[in-house]
């Protein structure tokens, strides 16, 4: 739990209604995804998130004050040899947009991965220009690492993807974990 936010399971009965919401909003689509905006119908997100349970820690982020569904995050990728994995979040409801809710779940999810699963790497891209996302990694402790120049499509033009980086030690620095 967090300052704002806690995280829960994602619940495929009753999350797949907000999450289909969420897909009306062509800029959360185009910020979260790589493929073209187009909505989604419940049963369709549903189908997804059972197929997806077993390969992911994922997690519905809800806020402290009133419990309400606001996006999601997660472990999307996990390299257990090498303590690595590559991580993502969503934030669906646009009146948290900017609010600190993201990097507050962000920090929740970090604190799993780090003193939970002894994770020693967390990795993640970006679409250039989502400065609100850029601003919440660099918060958590995310370095930049690389660029993929032109790689995504949107609003007509082309757009670079960052990748980022934390690692255990500079997570435990800079939230003075012993």
């Amino acid at each position: 739990m967090g300052r704002l936010t806690r995280l829960t399971a994602v619940n495929s009965e009753t999350n797949a209604e907000f999450i289909a919401g969420w897909s009306r909003d062509s800029q959360f689509w185009r910020l979260a995804h790589t493929e073209p905006a187009w909505p989604v119908r419940p049963a369709y997100v549903k189908q997804k998130l059972e197929e997806r349970s077993l390969d992911l820690h994922g997690f519905a982020i809800h806020t402290l004050a009133d419990d309400r569904l606001i996006g999601l995050t997660g472990l999307y990728t996990i390299i257990w040899p090498q303590r690595e994995a590559f991580m993502g979040i969503q934030i669906g409801e646009r009146e948290y947009w900017g609010r600190g809710y993201g990097t507050d779940a962000l920090r929740v999810l970090l604190r799993y991965a780090f003193d939970e699963l002894n994770l020693y790497r967390i990795s993640l891209s970006v679409l250039e220009g989502n400065e609100r996302a850029l601003r919440s990694y660099e918060k958590c402790g995310f370095r930049y690492e690389g660029r993929e120049r032109q790689a995504w499509t949107y609003d007509g033009r082309r757009w670079g993807e960052i990748y980022m980086g934390l690692l255990r030690e500079e997570w435990a620095a800079n939230n003075h974990v012993q």
